[in-house]
């Protein structure tokens, strides 16, 4: 009857172990919804998100196209804390932070040589099937833009 009940209680934990893990709505691979999105004009375009984890880091990875039309890539690893991390394969960006609002919302700063050139708000959908990026920035010459990027769940 105890080895029972021991082995219920460590599957009920391993379950809810595993739930909390799956609870982190901006995790997986995130696909833009060009329908639904309204893009700034002349800027990159990132048409595949990919939010995993890497120890206790999480990993983003980023695929599209450059304002050119040709391919682009570029990775970010670190926490959502609100602290400031490196980018990699990006011209455009050296650092990037991620800092988690609630469970649908993250507030995103890119930055250029230590300065802002972008700040965004990821909102994932009640249901969880799709995420909104509203970013706010400047164009090349200077002039404020602002785009809403639509991602489909994959």
């Amino acid at each position: 009857m105890r080895t029972r009940t021991i082995l219920a209680s460590l599957a009920v934990f391993f379950a809810g172990f595993a739930l909390c893990l799956a609870a982190d709505l901006q995790m997986g691979t995130w696909k833009l919804n060009e329908a639904k999105s309204k893009l700034a004009p002349g800027m990159a375009k990132n048409t595949a998100v990919t939010y995993e984890a890497a120890g206790d880091n999480i990993k983003v990875t980023v695929d599209g196209v450059d304002k050119d039309g040709k391919p682009a890539h570029n990775e970010w690893t670190g926490k959502f804390d609100g602290k400031d991390y490196p980018v990699t394969g990006d011209p455009a960006s050296d650092m990037r932070s991620y800092k988690k609002v609630n469970d649908h919302t993250m507030s995103i700063v890119v930055k250029k040589g230590g300065k802002v050139t972008l700040t965004g708000r990821v909102v994932v959908a009640a249901d969880g099937k799709s995420r909104t990026l509203t970013a706010n920035g400047t164009d090349p010459s200077g002039k404020p833009i602002t785009s809403i990027a639509v991602y489909d769940k994959q």
